[in-house]
Formats: structure tokens, C-alpha cells, sequence
């Protein structure tokens, strides 16, 4: 996987026009002075976790012995269920669940994880860097690059929800959702191939 596509997958799981409407739910309550700040702050926290699986997700994947067909399958698996969550929204309920918790400012949960730094991207990460740990630069610049465009969306937020309205944020969020379900797919073949590849090798030895 190259930079721009592993840059473009991480940004279809990190989902920022998705996540506009739950963030702004979140921080209806929250002062705008500090909204700017706890969206910043909730996004560098995402960022460090992500990186903390960068760094340190092929060690704990060869500590929990995970092979790579485990990650490629099982990760394939999770970013079609994301990818189903975004072109059916109402499957997630997930505008209800931000009504009825946005009542004190949000620190960590659920805006930094599991909304930015989720399940979905911390096993990507992991594959990234499992399958290819030489690669470590690559994989850095293409969180960072995707992180900053995520970032830059949610700070900007309130006028793009102004500027789109619900029916653009959903049809958006819905385009990236049938991306990212290619991505998913695309990443569960792999994984099968690689669990056949490794019966092959098994049997030949």
C-alpha cells in the first residue's frame, strides 16, 4: 500500500464529515471560546493514542500472537461494518447517543476515542505496521497527513454544517462510506490469500 492510499484509508476510518454532527452535539453546551480548544485538545489526544499503536501495535500484536491474516481479515471485517454504519446511518443511532451525553464538556471519551481513535483505526495501524515494520516513516506520514486533514475539517465544523447542511454531511459521509467498503473488502481478500498462501507452505514443508 502506498502513501496516498494508506493516507486515504485512514481518513475514510477517522470519518471527520460523519463525525461534524456528533462533535457539534457534544459541544452544544460548551462555550465557543473553549469549542476551538477541546476540539484541538480532543484531536492531539487521538493523535498520541494512534501513534502509541504505530509505535508499539507489532509488538503487542507478536505478544497477543496475532498473525498478519488475523489483522488483514479481522480488520477487513471491522471496516465493512464501519463502512455499513456510514451509508446507513440510522443503523449506528449514533446522533441519539451524542443528544443524550453532551450535557459536560467531553474529555477524551468519546470525542479523542472511540470517535477519532477508534477500534477500526488502531487495528489499520496495526496491520500497517505488522506487515511492513521497515516502512515505519511511511506509515507516520500517512497518519499525520490524515490526522491533520481530519482535524482541520472538525475545526471547521460549524460553518461546514452551516455551508452543507444535514442532507450534504450525510451524502458525504455516505460517498466515503462506499469507498471505504472497497478498502474493507479489498483488505479481507488479502488476508485470505495470506491465510491460503500459509496452508500452502505448511503442507509443502
Amino acid at each position: 500500500m502506498d502513501l496516498l492510499s494508506a493516507t486515504l484509508t485512514l481518513f475514510l476510518i477517522m470519518d471527520p464529515i460523519g463525525n461534524v454532527p456528533v462533535f457539534l452535539a457534544y459541544l452544544r453546551n460548551v462555550d465557543e471560546r473553549r469549542r476551538t480548544f477541546v476540539v484541538a485538545r480532543e484531536s492531539l489526544i487521538a493523535l498520541v493514542i494512534l501513534m502509541f499503536f504505530l509505535f508499539f501495535g507489532a509488538s503487542l500484536a507478536r505478544a497477543l500472537r496475532i498473525e498478519p491474516p488475523s489483522l488483514h481479515i479481522s480488520g477487513g471485517v471491522l471496516l465493512f461494518l464501519i463502512s455499513l454504519g456510514m451509508i446507513f446511518p440510522e443503523l449506528t443511532h449514533i446522533g441519539t447517543t451524542a443528544e443524550q451525553h453532551h450535557q459536560a464538556e467531553p474529555f477524551i471519551v468519546p470525542l479523542a476515542t472511540p470517535l477519532l481513535a477508534g477500534p477500526s483505526s488502531m487495528a489499520t495501524i496495526m496491520l500497517f505496521i505488522s506487515k511492513e515494520p521497515q516502512r515505519l516513516g511511511h506509515w507516520l506520514a500517512a497518519l499525520i497527513v490524515a490526522w491533520v486533514m481530519t482535524a482541520l475539517i472538525l475545526l471547521a465544523s460549524p460553518r461546514l454544517s452551516r455551508l452543507m447542511g444535514q442532507r450534504g454531511l450525510v451524502a458525504c459521509e455516505r460517498l466515503m462510506g462506499m469507498i471505504l467498503t472497497v478498502v474493507a473488502v479489498q483488505m479481507f481478500l488479502d488476508g485470505v490469500k495470506m491465510f491460503v498462501a500459509s496452508l500452502g507452505e505448511a503442507a509443502a514443508g
